[in-house]
Parts: structure tokens; sequence; C-alpha cells
């Protein structure tokens, strides 16, 4: 499989055809980061490519988007929490600075982590990191992505 799919994200969700994908929520996507040198990184897609930020969506759909990154979020840590017992908290952050369409990502955090990084924001792990095959999303994280899933549909949707 190539990764034509990243170059449109939402699109290729909307259309079926992003890998990445764990399920379809009420405001977009929850989908597995594409790194996991924290294992459980996750994202919420907005299911609209033409929005760019929070504040762009009505009240509504705002609070919906919201609601969903908690929701994720939630799934995340007891996946996590259930898969390692080094599991500490979950980061969850909207920040929009690289891709032009509104997104949030859920980053677990372990007691594992390097000590002069455990305490850091994520974005302060070393750049190989970031693109170091070893952590690459991949079938390895099989058993994850189906425990993080099966949290988000016991979660539901909200009333």
């Amino acid at each position: 499989m190539t990764d034509d799919w990243k170059r449109d994200r939402i699109g290729s969700a909307l259309r079926g055809e992003n890998p990445s994908v764990l399920r379809r929520l009420g405001a977009g996507f929850a989908a597995m980061g594409d790194v996991q040198f924290l294992p459980g990184y996750s994202v919420l897609l907005t299911d609209d490519p033409a929005v760019r930020s929070l504040s762009d969506l009505p009240r509504d759909k705002r609070l919906g988007f919201l609601s969903d990154m908690d929701r994720l979020g939630e799934a995340v840590e007891r996946a996590c929490r259930r898969m390692d017992p080094a599991f500490r908290r979950v980061n969850l952050e909207i920040l929009g600075n690289t891709d032009g369409f509104l997104h949030a990502h859920v980053w677990p955090r372990f007691e594992w982590e390097p000590a002069e990084l455990v305490g850091m924001p994520v974005w302060l792990y070393p750049r190989e990191r970031w693109s170091d095959r070893r952590f690459a999303l991949g079938p390895r994280h099989g058993e994850l992505r189906e425990a993080i899933g099966r949290e988000l549909d016991l979660l539901g949707s909200p009333e």
C-alpha cells in the first residue's frame, strides 16, 4: 500500500481509504498517529477539510469535536493503561501549526520515557524519533489499534 492517502487525510477518510482510521465519530475520525514512539498516539481529524481551526466551526459542531477529542483521549487512556503498567497520563492538544486542517493530538505518556523528556511537551523529542521507521505505524500495532477501537465502542457517542 502506498502512502497516497497521507496527501489528503480527511478526503481519504471520507472515502474509506485512510488505513490509520480507527472509527468514524460524530465530528470526525479517530485515527492512529503515523509515529508510535509513544504507543497509542492518536489523532482526531475533522470531517471537513475546509475547517482550519476550532473557531471555524459553529458552536454545536465545535462542542461535538471537543466531545470526540475527550472520547478518543479516554479510549487511549483506558487501552494504554491496560496494556502498559508504566502508563502515566494522556495529553490532549489542538495545535495546527503544520497541517492546515483542524485536528487534535492524543499523546499517551509513560514512566519509561527518558527523564529529561517525560515532563516536557512531546514535540521536544529528538527529530529522528519522528522519522525512524522503527516507530512507524504498522501491523505490529494491530493489538493496540483494536484495544483503542474497542474502548471507543464502549464509550459510545455522547447523549
